[in-house]
């Protein structure tokens, strides 16, 4: 008997729950999940061609933001149904670069938000990446 439950029961248990595809089809999450009217949605600094920008902070906010956006929009919300934000960044002195670019996508009022500090993230270089909970 296997430990873990197959995909269709874990299927059949969570039918209130929508998952949307990353557009990568080698990517192994989901770009957005969605229950009871709230979307989560976790974002790199992709390019609109898909690749990763591995520039200076300020581009790769941009970038990971700009996804976020889209990601949003494809699933139906938008940057102002943001309810909370989880910033995390290799380098915490980044954080006023971060600032600056997400005034430039979010208003008052304010998504409530964190800035973590990590030691790395999923590819060499990458110094940003956020997760977001928005409303439908």
């Amino acid at each position: 008997m296997p430990c873990l439950p197959s995909y269709q029961e874990t299927f059949m248990a969570n039918q209130d729950i929508t998952f949307i595809p990353d557009p990568d089809a080698d990517s192994i999450s989901s770009d957005v999940a969605g229950f009871a009217g709230v979307l989560v949605s976790t974002q790199i600094p992709t390019r609109p061609d898909g690749s990763i920008e591995l520039g200076d902070i300020t581009l790769q906010c941009e970038c990971t933001l700009q996804s976020l956006k889209d990601a949003l929009e494809r699933a139906g919300s938008s940057m102002d149904r943001v309810l909370h934000l989880t910033i995390y960044l290799t380098d915490m002195a980044d954080r006023p670069a971060f600032n600056e670019v997400y005034q430039r996508f979010f208003a008052k009022p304010w998504p409530v938000r964190a800035a973590v500090g990590v030691a790395s993230l999923a590819f060499e270089g990458m110094r940003v990446e956020v997760t977001a909970m928005a409303a439908k």
